[in-house]
């Protein structure tokens, strides 16, 4: 009976190391993660290897992998201060998507490390969003200009960030905000330019109608000049010998007097 409690205390110990060495040897990635194996005794950070993927892993207990989130990001730099090309002061509130580039995710590891975003992202951001809106006046930024600008950020910061191991996937101008005087003087010009735009468009139509109009006088007149040349003498009296003809033998009660209208023609009387 006594020796009981000296077996029972080596187990304990024994079982107690075995479930350190688990603990220190097992790592689960989760998903949309990937790790970067770190050997303690061998090299330091794996960057000639994949890293490692989602799932159960076991390593030796005395390295370490480091988890990245390899998903596509977000994060939003608000009431970022840049000025424009005449040196008034713009707001701009800027997203980016990004990720790491997950086959050089050990070299980034390596370079950059886990805060890669605030090393590497935000200043670069923030660098170019100056330059691309110093090129532009507040009007251009406050109306026509802004998906140009979006892109212009965009393609830049995928330059500066392309050789660092980071895929910027889209930027977006979430903002733009002026000074409150420069905006309502800039609003003021808008709407003056779209009377102007309206009033012009006015005196166009009215201009085309004018002529329309003209355009179907004259049709009316030549269409008159020609008829009345066509018309001779002849062909009235014609016509009006025909149309004898065919009121004598309407059943409708009337007088008809040969002979007694002007040039011969004949009179009606009576009927409707």
């Amino acid at each position: 009976m006594q020796k009981l409690p000296k077996i029972g205390l080596p187990i304990i110990i024994l079982a107690f190391v075995l479930i350190i060495f688990f603990s220190k040897s097992s790592i689960n990635i989760g998903y949309g993660e990937a790790g970067v194996l770190f050997r303690t005794f061998s090299g330091g950070v794996v960057t000639d290897q994949a890293p490692l993927s989602e799932g159960f892993h076991f390593i030796a207990p005395w390295n370490k992998i480091y988890v990245y989130n390899v998903k596509q990001q977000e994060f939003f730099e608000g009431n970022m201060q840049v000025l424009s090309s005449n040196g008034l002061e713009i707001t701009l509130d800027v997203s980016v998507l990004y990720q790491p580039v997950y086959s050089e995710l050990g070299m980034l590891h390596k370079t950059k490390g886990e805060n890669y975003v605030n090393i590497v992202l935000i200043p670069q951001i923030r660098a170019v969003a100056r330059s691309v809106v110093g090129r532009y006046t507040p009007e251009q930024l406050y109306s026509t200009k802004r998906d140009a600008i979006q892109n212009e950020i965009y393609e830049e910061t995928q330059k500066v960030v392309e050789n660092q191991h980071i895929q910027v996937n889209a930027v977006l101008v979430r903002d733009v905000s002026l000074p409150l005087a420069i905006k309502e003087g800039i609003e003021r010009k808008l709407i003056q330019e779209q009377e102007s735009l309206e009033y012009e468009f006015r005196i166009e139509k009215a201009k085309q109608e004018a002529e329309k109009q003209r355009i179907d006088a004259e049709g009316k007149a030549t269409a008159n000049r020609i008829l009345s040349a066509s018309i001779t003498e002849m062909i009235l009296k014609e016509k009006g010998i025909e149309a004898t003809k065919a009121l004598s033998t309407s059943p409708n009660a009337k007088v008809i007097v040969i002979g007694s209208g002007k040039d011969g023609m004949p009179i009606i009387l009576g009927g409707q």
